[in-house]
């Protein structure tokens, strides 16, 4: 079945947050209670939080908060492990005591952590900086020095204004409960977009007949069930419009559209320009 898979984290009781390097993304789509700063060193993709989908790329840098759902899924699944690599720091919100955050003097990086609901993308001369300190972080062998540059680095993303959130719902999982259902569906639609998705698989998934699945998914994401697939692969399709050469007709079999006059459609109504239109207003504003 597919679904958002809860990540219980090794034990790291002797270290106020853990620090780890990677070079795989492996990882379904899952959550865990921990928040997550999540740089890519060296890779591209494409980065699902909650039900926001978008391209990654090299300096990629998010901090996801609590129990959001999250995954990067790379380009080219047959990419050698040198091609890719990601720093993920993680941490519990209460890291230093249940009441350290509530400081006046800590109410910066609280409301960093309140924003992180929601998935924070950051920016320009942030991103930079915080990659060069990240970097440094994983070398530091002084238990002390780590914690105090973790702090410096939560307070400069407090600070920046460098930043786009990209979850605006701010999904939530859980392990048990109601809301666990709408993060199965979106796990099934983040895995099947480019193929052939059925709504009455996804409905069967969460044990559901397909008419009460429909209300449940228009209730619960204030979207259709449709409307979502459709999103995911309009946005699929943009990225392969503008970041590679493929024909029109072939951008619109691989993003599972069965016919052309629909991708068509589709497409103009939320780009407001078709799929070929839309590629050479991109490419004349970078000309």
């Amino acid at each position: 079945m597919a679904r958002a898979a809860f990540e219980a984290l090794n034990p790291y009781t002797d270290n106020s947050f853990l620090l780890r390097e990677f070079t795989e993304f492996t990882a379904p789509y899952h959550f865990h209670p921990e928040h997550e700063l999540t740089l890519i060193v060296k890779g591209k993709g494409n980065r699902y939080v909650g039900n926001h989908m978008d391209a990654y790329t090299d300096g990629d840098l998010v901090l996801l908060g609590s129990n959001l759902p999250h995954c990067w899924k790379i380009e080219n699944e047959q990419e050698k492990e040198s091609d890719v690599a990601s720093v993920v720091l993680q941490f519990n919100g209460d890291f230093l005591g249940n009441d350290f955050l509530s400081r006046p003097e800590l109410s910066q990086i609280l409301d960093l952590l309140e924003r992180s609901k929601h998935g924070i993308q950051f920016l320009k001369d942030t991103a930079e900086e915080i990659t060069k300190r990240l970097i440094l972080l994983a070398k530091q062998p002084n238990a002390f020095k780590r914690l105090i540059e973790f702090l410096e680095i939560l307070y400069t993303l407090a600070i920046s204004k460098e930043y786009i959130l990209l979850d605006k719902q701010g999904t939530k999982a859980h392990q048990s409960g109601k809301t666990e259902r709408i993060n199965t569906v979106l796990a099934y639609i983040i895995d099947n977009y480019k193929n052939e998705i059925s709504l009455d698989q996804a409905a069967a998934l969460i044990n559901m007949t397909p008419n009460a699945f429909c209300k449940y998914y228009k209730k619960t994401t204030k979207k259709t069930f449709i409307e979502t697939v459709t999103d995911y692969r309009i946005n699929y399709a943009i990225q392969q419009l503008v970041n590679s050469d493929k024909s029109i007709s072939d951008i619109c079999f691989e993003n599972g559209f069965g016919d052309l006059s629909h991708f068509y459609k589709l497409f103009k109504r939320k780009m407001k320009l078709s799929p070929l239109k839309y590629r050479q207003e991109f490419r004349k504003d970078l000309a």
